[in-house]
């Protein structure tokens, strides 16, 4: 393995460090070791990501592997998990110092092009149609929670048709502060059933054609909603969250976690 990319190494110091605080057992004590060590392999898919690698056989032949393309494939499918453990952590740590403004907001995600969604299999059981801001596609939704900083608080995934309304008072039941959203999550019962005094309160944006008024400081705080549109443009840009490269579930999900993580250590 050609351990000698400089940002490569980086990336596995900071792995090693996680994996310590977390205290993950990687290895197994019995059976056939495997062909990548653990922090390797961690490693090896925040690279893909943040180097904006389009396949997972570009990367196999870039760091010349002695295993097969296959077994990269499925060893990078396999730790998915502990990078969901390394996302959880972070996202703990950032929620003990967080900014008292923060946004909430989703994303489309589409598994497949559009002319394709009657026809795919394997994200089938997760996904359904549903209508974003470039139309009709079929895959899931990304919902995340960020304060003023742009860090990372909260995350979800649900179908593509799922409530925004519901995955928010999910993701964010455990947070206090201003929270900004747009005018997808009006509603009278939710801004209610959210709303603990002097500790948290919900500000969505009015529609266009709604006659609420609102001051000049929530004009202000609505203003920097375009921040957490940033992280979404991003991630899809330049650390391919959305695909449709993947033939399995754990493919899929593992692409965007090894996205999210790649973009969270930035």
């Amino acid at each position: 393995m050609n351990t000698s990319i400089k940002p490569y190494n980086f990336i596995l110091t900071k792995v090693k460090f996680f994996i310590k605080q977390l205290n993950l057992k990687l290895r197994k004590n019995t059976g056939r070791p495997l062909a990548i060590s653990p922090e390797h392999l961690i490693s090896l898919g925040i690279f893909w990501k943040k180097q904006n690698i389009k396949t997972k056989k570009s990367l196999w032949q870039i760091f010349d592997l002695e295993c097969c393309y296959k077994t990269l494939s499925v060893l990078l499918n396999k730790f998915a998990f502990h990078v969901l453990l390394i996302i959880s952590m972070i996202m703990g740590e950032n929620r003990k110092h967080a900014y008292i403004v923060k946004h909430t907001d989703s994303t489309d995600i589409p598994v497949c092009l559009t002319k394709n969604g009657k026809n795919h299999k394997t994200m089938k059981a997760l996904s359904s149609w549903a209508h974003g801001p470039k139309g009709w596609y079929y895959g899931l939704k990304m919902s995340i929670t960020t304060d003023l900083k742009g860090k990372l608080l909260a995350l979800c995934f649900t179908s593509g048709n799922g409530d925004d309304r519901k995955a928010f008072m999910k993701m964010n039941k455990n947070l206090d502060g201003v929270f900004i959203a747009d005018s997808g999550y009006i509603s009278k019962d939710l801004e209610r059933e959210f709303y603990i005094e002097n500790k948290r309160i919900l500000f969505a944006k009015p529609r266009a054609n709604m006659k609420k008024f609102a001051t000049e400081s929530q004009n202000k705080l609505y203003d920097t909603r375009m921040l957490i549109e940033q992280h979404f443009r991003n991630l899809k840009e330049f650390y391919l969250l959305a695909t449709s490269l993947p033939r399995s579930i754990d493919g899929y999900i593992g692409n965007y976690l090894y996205s999210l993580l790649a973009y969270i250590l930035g």
